[in-house]
Formats: C-alpha cells, structure tokens, sequence
C-alpha cells in the first residue's frame, strides 16, 4: 500500500467518524468542534487530490469564520439541550431516508463525468499549472449558470435571514431624517439672558460668619 492511499484512508476514517459524531453528539459546543475535525479531514482530502487552493479556503472560511461564529452563537444562547433532544427518534426514519437520498446523489455525481481529471494523484502536473486558474476557468465558462444560479440563492438566503430577523419593537427608538432636517434653531436653542457677576450676600462675604 502506499503512503497517500494510507493516508487517505486515516483521513477518510477520521471524516467519517467526525461527521457522525457531530450529529449524535449531546452538547452543542462538541458537535461543532467535531464538525471543525471534519473540515480538517476534508482539506486533507483536497491537499490529496492536488487542490491546495480549497483545501486553503475551507479550513479559512469554514474552519477561521463559519465554524468561530457557530462556536460564538452556541455559547452565548441558552440553550435547552433536551429539549432540542425531544422526539429525536421519531424523526430518525425520515432523516435516515434523506440521509441515504445524498449518499445516492453524491454516488451518482462521483461517478460520472465530472470527477475525470485529467491529473489524478501521484501523477506529475504539467509545467505551469495552476488548480487556482483552472478552477476559475471551469466557473466562468463551463458552470458559468450554475455560479450565478447559486450565487442567487445564496443571496436570497441572506434577505430571508435579515427578514426573518427584523422585527418591528414598539420600545425601539428609530431616527426620523426628515423631522431631523426640518428642525430649526428657535425650536433646539433657547437663549437666557443673565448677569455676568453677582454680587454675594453680606454675611457670606466674611470668613467665619461674622
């Protein structure tokens, strides 16, 4: 056996292990941190496979920023964990359905036209390649729709986050520019008009009262 076959086995057990620990884990911090493993294993995985440019940005957007805002979320909410646990096997058959629904898309993905590269691991790369580049190339030509397409979800994902966030508080104090603009001196400003010196009373004047 070979060392990067050994190592992609290791790095597949650790993946496969991580992945079903993070959704059988009890505490919410710990299916995170699993699910941080996870991400680990899965850039391996792509260092494997010779693309070091997404194995750079999971570990620095999912690992550095997605997962350290989960991990943020998680501790700073209250969260009741059994009541998140409540019909947990009730709901099992679906999810197991579902769950098995991916494993044959991703079957059925892996093993058709997609994922015949030309460079499989172990072999040389030609002089001047660049994963970066030809990643690039593949997204604005060949999958230009299907980026656009979920660039488009994305974006909607984000405007019903926002919305479903946004909630009118009646103790909310919300400036009004127009009342702000049309505002004029004589209704912010009131000048008084006093002496400038006062004269102190007479038995204040002397030390000691007398």
């Amino acid at each position: 056996m070979e060392f990067t076959t050994f190592v992609f086995y290791v790095l597949g057990a650790i993946l496969l292990f991580a992945a079903l620990a993070t959704i059988t884990a009890r505490n919410p911090v710990h299916a995170a941190l699993f699910l941080v493993l996870a991400f680990f294993s899965a850039a391996g995985l792509w260092l494997l496979l010779q693309a070091e440019f997404l194995a750079i940005v999971l570990i620095m957007v999912y690992v550095g920023a997605v997962m350290v805002l989960f991990l943020f979320v998680v501790m700073m909410l209250d969260i009741d964990i059994a009541r998140l646990r409540h019909r947990f096997w009730s709901y099992l058959p679906l999810g197991g359905m579902i769950g098995l629904l991916m494993v044959a898309e991703m079957a059925l993905v892996l093993s058709g036209k997609y994922f015949s590269a030309e460079a499989l691991p172990g072999q040389a790369m030609p002089e001047g390649y660049s994963n970066t580049k030809e990643l690039g190339r593949l997204l604005f030509t060949e999958y230009v729709y299907p980026f656009e397409l979920a660039s488009v979800i994305l974006l909607v994902g984000i405007i019903a986050a926002i919305m479903l966030t946004l909630r009118s508080r009646k103790d909310t104090k919300y400036p009004r520019v127009s009342e702000q603009l049309a505002v004029r001196r004589d209704e912010r400003v009131r000048l008084v008009k006093m002496a400038a010196e006062k004269e102190a009373p007479a038995e204040e004047s002397q030390p000691g009262g007398q």
